[in-house]
């Protein structure tokens, strides 16, 4: 076992350098000039070339690489263009409040689905499996920002239950899970960041379970007598490495893909800060979340495999 977790993250090493390569490269294909942004348009050329100088985009993109790619090892990934304050600063608050966010949704994501993908699995065929598969399919083509209006539309606005916007009252930049004040913030973004996921988690559990379901040895437990709940739970364990699977990826999913529930709810997290570094186009910055964002769907991916290697030994490759 241990062989095989070490041969893991021996294979996650070039995927990560792969990842800062394509982080560093990607964002000098958008047009303009980082520099731009913090001059007034009546700059010297000589006052464009000192910024260009302090930031190093004087120097060639493979040596700007390697000076990067030598101060991001150590967790230095530059200062901030617009803030002038530490990227890894600013990169690791917003991951920290878009975790909640991508936890959360999971959570509520696999609850929902696993109920109803089982249920759908035991019951195929019937009219509570095509109920299941056609909510599952409303859940995957439901846009995530059309969702979130709708919701803001109805409980904030029409019914003033819960908050439209922001992380905590009076602007509060940090999060308490545990406090009702700040708790009713996140229902929400979670709901609206769910619906997707609980759309493929259930699709993936009903046809995984189904799937066990219809082996030989299931009838053969059957005729030994078990209870239809221990099939149900020997099935469950036996589809259980692909439904974690897709669980990890729909989680790295959340945490990269949240730029537009964050920024219709105002919530502070990783996408948010994505969207105003787009704009303004703070190279730093860009760099170093989606470099952040990268590494943890790498690092989300290993677990997962980790994880269904411990559930299932049989997966194990060699």
């Amino acid at each position: 076992m241990w062989h095989y977790i070490a041969r893991r993250i021996l294979y996650a090493i070039p995927i990560g350098i792969g990842v800062t390569v394509f982080c560093f490269a990607l964002v000098f294909l958008a047009p303009g000039n980082p520099v731009q942004m913090l001059l007034p348009a009546d700059a010297s050329q000589e006052t464009i070339d000192l910024i260009m100088k302090t930031y190093g985009f004087d120097k060639p993109l493979p040596l700007q690489y390697l000076t990067w790619l030598e101060r991001a090892i150590v967790g230095d990934l530059g200062m901030s263009i617009q803030t002038n304050r530490p990227v890894l600063d600013e990169v690791l608050k917003a991951l920290s409040n878009t975790i909640f966010l991508s936890a959360g949704a999971v959570m509520l994501a696999f609850t929902i689905a696993f109920i109803f993908g089982t249920t759908a699995a035991y019951y195929r065929g019937s009219l509570i499996d095509r109920g299941v598969t056609a909510l599952s399919i409303i859940g995957v083509s439901v846009p995530s920002y059309w969702l979130g209006i709708v919701l803001v539309i109805i409980f904030a606005v029409d019914l003033n239950w819960l908050p439209a916007t922001g992380m905590g009252p009076k602007g509060s930049e940090t999060f308490n899970i545990f406090s009702w004040d700040h708790f009713k913030y996140i229902i929400m973004p979670v709901i609206t960041m769910s619906m997707v996921p609980v759309g493929i988690i259930t699709r993936t559990t009903r046809s995984a379970v189904a799937e066990v379901l219809g082996n030989d040895f299931v009838n053969t437990l059957r005729a030994k007598g078990l209870s239809e709940f221990a099939v149900i739970r020997h099935a469950i364990k036996n589809a259980m490495p692909q439904i974690l699977a897709v669980m990890g990826l729909q989680f790295g999913y959340l945490m990269g893909g949240s730029i537009l529930v964050e920024t219709i709810f105002n919530w502070p997290g990783s996408g948010f800060l994505l969207s105003k570094a787009i704009l303004t186009r703070d190279i730093p910055v860009l760099q170093g979340a989606i470099l952040i964002l990268a590494l943890c769907f790498v690092f989300t991916n290993l677990v997962v495999d980790l994880v269904q290697t411990s559930v299932d030994p049989r997966i194990k490759r060699a």
